[in-house]
């Protein structure tokens, strides 16, 4: 077979995010005390934007104002709101070669920021001028060295961390969501367990200590079996443990004192988050019929107003002051429609959550049923990443309380008599209020939980009720009962 040369041309296309798309995922997926304090800064850059702050004031424009948002949103009839923007597909995507700065985005919880965009913005950035943890890390990862991919998804794991700094999300689950691999994500991870405070990024325990022994060069094998084994060193078992770890009964102590010394909360160096009032998004309640009733708070609305009447006094000034105005006036276009793309893409999710879970608003907690992000985003005709912005840092309120969006989601639980499955929130708060009711002379075992909730209809393994028990910081049955009988303290 010869070999040569030759030249070829191929034409391609590829999406990348604009600027401006960027933004609307960025107002999506902030909180409304984040919103309000963008909408802001973006008033002052913009010379035609105005705040209405005051009920009832008009604008001072030359033309009549357009209805305001919340006002076309009562209008529009629950679920039917749009979320599409109204805009041409060039306006979104640039059809280029993508330039390795693309942005990561966030799409959880529990409440925050995403990964840095190309223009270097971050979402979710405290207002506070003393360092978190969060301003802390991000500092390190963006002068580490290698790909810009990797330094945009270890930045994503930083906002997933918690106060801790522990992460608690499985990789495969991160990974699906950013639509990355599991290796990228893996490195990533990497980066930011080798950051400072040594110890952050770890997934447990036991790897939090790994991590810190590791930058000592002190994680030997013996080490590493004590930390596999920490609830036989919590329990006491000393001789057990020595045992598994290979190690004389004399030389534990040194171990145990050694691992006493680690920092099992390395997040906890750093200033908290600063707390903020938690503003409902969205209000659920009973209209005349009887039927729950989902409304927009317009208070946690922003209200921004075209100043028309200055914009055309200062374009009147030549040439080079309309072409300033004409791209303030886009800008401040687009700013409107994406506000109300929000709004209105919060009140359709917000809709669907309470159509699914209308038993929870009925009877409380024991109401929940099974939903996940899927069954949202195909219910309404989004994707799922979209449903994840707009549950993050939403909430709801309702004549049972303040809830995060994020709340109504859980995973289901078969149920044993053939009925509808259950939700595992649901499972977990009987199980509480289950334990809270026990008679201190019979507690209830696992298995004895597993029994009365298979007499429930719910079909429930053991491990399951342990995980869930644990993860309410319940006691077992044996420290219970020695606590109930005073015979350790609490």
């Amino acid at each position: 077979m010869g070999l040569g040369q030759r030249l070829e041309l191929r034409q391609t296309t590829q999406l990348v995010m604009t600027p401006q798309l960027q933004q609307a995922i960025r107002l999506l997926q902030m909180s409304s005390i984040d919103l309000g304090a963008f909408v802001a800064e973006e008033v002052e850059k913009n010379p035609i934007l105005e705040m209405d702050s005051a009920e009832g004031s008009a604008p001072a424009s030359a033309e009549a104002p357009e209805p305001r948002l919340e006002d076309r949103l009562r209008d529009a009839a629950p679920g039917q709101a749009e979320a599409d923007l109204d805009t041409t597909r060039e306006s979104l995507y640039d059809e280029a070669v993508a330039d390795g700065q693309a942005a990561w985005t966030r799409s959880a919880g529990a409440g925050g920021g995403g990964a840095s965009f190309s223009d270097g913005s971050e979402p979710g950035d405290t207002l506070s001028g003393t360092p978190t943890l969060r301003d802390h890390l991000a500092a390190q990862i963006r002068l580490a060295p290698g790909g810009a991919e990797r330094r945009a998804v270890a930045l994503f794991l930083v906002d997933e961390l918690d106060e801790a700094g522990y992460l608690a999300r499985p990789l495969p689950e991160i990974s699906d969501q950013l639509g990355a691999g599991e290796a990228l994500v893996a490195e990533a991870l990497a980066l930011l367990q080798a950051c400072e405070p040594v110890g952050v990024g770890a997934r447990s325990l036991a790897e939090c200590l790994a991590l810190q022994l590791r930058e000592r060069d002190r994680l030997d094998p013996a080490m590493q079996a004590v930390l596999e084994n920490l609830e036989l060193l919590a329990a006491g078992k000393f001789a057990r443990l020595a045992e598994i770890a290979g190690l004389e009964p004399e030389d534990l102590p040194e171990i145990i004192a050694e691992i006493r010394a680690l920092d099992p909360r390395p997040g906890h160096a750093f200033g908290h988050l600063d707390v903020q009032t938690v503003v409902a998004d969205v209000f659920v309640r009973r209209n005349g019929l009887g039927a729950w009733a989902v409304e927009l708070n317009s208070d946690a609305l922003p209200r921004v107003l075209v100043n028309n009447t200055y914009a055309a006094r200062v374009a009147a000034s030549g040439a080079e002051a309309t072409a300033f105005i004409s791209e303030c006036r886009s800008s401040a276009s687009w700013l409107v429609k994406t506000l109300e793309s929000r709004a209105r893409t919060i009140l359709k999710v917000a809709t669907e959550i309470t159509r699914h879970q209308e038993a929870f608003f009925d009877i409380g907690v024991a109401g929940l049923r099974p939903l996940t992000l899927r069954e949202v985003a195909e219910a309404v005709g989004m994707h799922e990443s979209t449903i994840s912005r707009v549950t993050s840092g939403k909430y709801l309120s309702c004549e049972r309380g303040l809830f995060e969006l994020r709340y109504f989601f859980s995973q289901g639980l078969a149920s044993s008599d053939g009925g509808a499955a259950l939700s595992a929130t649901a499972i977990r708060e009987r199980i509480r209020r289950m334990i809270e009711q026990e008679d201190p002379a019979r507690i209830l075992s696992d298995d004895t939980l597993v029994d009365l909730l298979q007499k429930d209809g719910v079909d429930i393994a053991r491990r399951t009720v342990a995980k869930y028990r644990e993860g309410l910081n319940i006691p077992s049955s044996v420290k219970r009962r020695r606590l109930k009988a005073g015979l350790i303290a609490r």
